[in-house]
């Protein structure tokens, strides 16, 4: 493992530079098609920086879900690799060693779970018991099957407990809410995705009324009246937006 490797806190999530500029720009774009949708100003856009910092915010955190779920898929899969190389008369160790190269091919070596096994290994190098390094991993993860597994392991650990049969039911349960996850997920794209062009709708209502009706709209633009209902009908918008957001985030 790289020894600039440091564990991240999966709550938490940092943009790589192109990732973070692409992101920055759609922020931007957001702003600027509000600004001229709603105010037709472009001083509006300086008012309407915290939407930059709104959308920026929750790109972060639908990244951080993002990795959260892709680690609680690969943890599955290294759980059912440590039961079979236990099965084969490994201790959890050496099984955690071997199961290292089933990861890297199943995965790639800089995916979530390798980067942490390749850190576990470390730590065993270094004296550091498997429990506290699972332990660890569990608070960081956010993940609550990682933390449950990490607290079971520690008991079987203590009071003798078989523990390879606690890795089959442990990986028994992940999967069945792993698929429970991707039926859910599957049932409501459809609905993501409208929500996604329910979002669209005011502005290109706005824009098809605009452009066929000129003038239609100056009412409500460069004047103090105007600028309060439309604020007030981009509260609302922004409302509805939250709520549609929550309705289709479904957790298991």
């Amino acid at each position: 493992m790289s020894k600039s490797y440091s564990p991240p806190d999966y709550a938490e999530y940092r943009f790589p530079l192109k990732e973070g500029t692409l992101v920055c720009l759609e922020g931007v774009a957001l702003v600027a098609m509000i600004g001229y949708f709603f105010y037709q100003s472009r001083l509006a856009c300086v008012f309407l920086i915290p939407v930059f910092v709104f959308f920026v915010r929750e790109k972060k955190k639908e990244q951080a879900k993002k990795r959260r779920q892709e680690l609680s898929i690969q943890f599955k899969d290294l759980v059912l690799a440590l039961s079979a190389n236990m099965k084969a008369g490994y201790s959890m160790e050496n099984a955690l060693r071997e199961s290292y190269r089933d990861m890297e091919l199943l995965y790639s070596a800089d995916s979530p779970v390798c980067l942490e096994v390749r850190h576990m290994m470390r730590g065993l190098e270094n004296n550091v018991v498997l429990e506290r390094l699972l332990y660890d991993l569990g608070i960081r993860s956010h993940v609550p099957d990682i933390m449950q597994f990490a607290d079971v392991f520690l008991i079987a650990k203590r009071s003798g407990g078989n523990l390879t049969e606690i890795l089959e039911k442990t990986a028994a349960v992940i999967e069945q809410k792993t698929e429970t996850d991707k039926e859910i997920q599957l049932m409501i794209s459809s609905r993501k995705m409208e929500q996604k062009i329910m979002n669209m709708v005011p502005f290109l209502i706005i824009f098809y009324i605009g452009t066929t009706s000129k003038g239609f709209f100056d009412v409500l633009y460069h004047n103090a009246a105007g600028v309060a209902v439309m604020t007030v009908c981009l509260l609302f918008y922004g409302a509805a937006y939250l709520c549609s957001k929550r309705i289709v985030e479904i957790e298991v």
